[in-house]
């Protein structure tokens, strides 16, 4: 278990600590003012970031290792976000009673088609602050049309993102204060990802699972290698030879099991994988 569900998990996994969904954010003006700001300021931050990795990019290799350590370290104190398998989501909506389907501020930073892909996840409803939040975003959806759903409606959201290959992850708001789970990918204009995969700056940190493979039911097929969201899977170089898992890679989402037709694949502890239990 990571020091962070330790710090805020009270004795378990920080996300499943049903503390961390509730915030009154009309008297908690401080975190109130840090949503509105994050979603209205976002394309600009996006640019900001695009714009200082480029930075970095051209730095000598030495100057850019000590400048991304620097910015990891403040990063790991705030832990902004993880992945986290459909199962244990569940258990979110179970705890966080208020459930509302939000445009998604990456994918219109980038230009890309909206869904519905995320959702606004907290055991008090927020529904002043989202469209607070959300007005006049991006001259997008009227936030009038912000839709509360219900935790069948929120899993079947989550189901169909995993039919595309979305993996779900959680997201604070001044931590430890939980606020959204997002469905996302390398291709769908995720900031955190395209920051912590592309450039080693670590906006979002590894899950407490990683994926383990039975060789023996492992037919070889290759569904999961298209499936996984963070190229971890690898096909063999036979027909049926069973593919390979770099646990290095493995963030822990679960996602490619959905896509496995002889279950040949399940999740494990991080903390019980040698291999992986000092990755986060």
């Amino acid at each position: 278990m990571c020091q962070f569900c330790i710090q805020h998990g009270d004795g378990q996994r920080w996300y499943l600590n049903a503390e961390n969904y509730v915030a009154d954010l009309e008297s908690d003006l401080a975190r109130r003012e840090y949503l509105i700001g994050f979603v209205q300021g976002f394309k600009k931050m996006h640019g900001r970031a695009q714009l200082g990795t480029s930075i970095l990019g051209v730095l000598p290799g030495s100057v850019s290792s000590a400048v991304k350590g620097r910015i990891n370290r403040g990063q790991q104190e705030h832990h902004f976000g993880q992945p986290v398998p459909i199962e244990e989501c569940e258990q979110v909506f179970e705890m966080a009673t208020s459930i509302v389907q939000l445009p998604c501020v990456c994918r219109n930073a980038a230009g890309m088609p909206e869904e519905g892909y995320c959702l606004a996840v907290t055991a008090l409803p927020i529904d002043a602050a989202l469209k607070a939040a959300f007005s006049g975003f991006a001259d997008g959806p009227d936030t009038t049309g912000l839709e509360r759903l219900t935790k069948d409606q929120a899993m079947d959201v989550l189901r169909r993102c995993e039919s595309e290959g979305l993996m779900h992850s959680v997201w604070t708001f001044i931590t430890p204060f939980i606020g959204a789970i997002c469905n996302c990918d390398l291709g769908s204009g995720c900031m955190a990802m395209d920051m912590t995969l592309g450039h080693d700056i670590k906006v979002m940190w590894r899950g407490e699972y990683v994926i383990d493979l039975s060789a023996e039911e492992c037919t070889g097929c290759g569904a999961c290698v298209k499936r996984c969201p963070f190229q971890a899977i690898d096909k063999g170089s036979g027909k049926r030879e069973p593919v390979s898992i770099r646990l290095r890679d493995c963030y822990g989402c679960g996602v490619c099991r959905v896509a496995c037709p002889s279950n040949a694949l399940r999740l494990l502890e991080r903390q019980s994988v040698p291999e992986a239990a000092l990755l986060w």
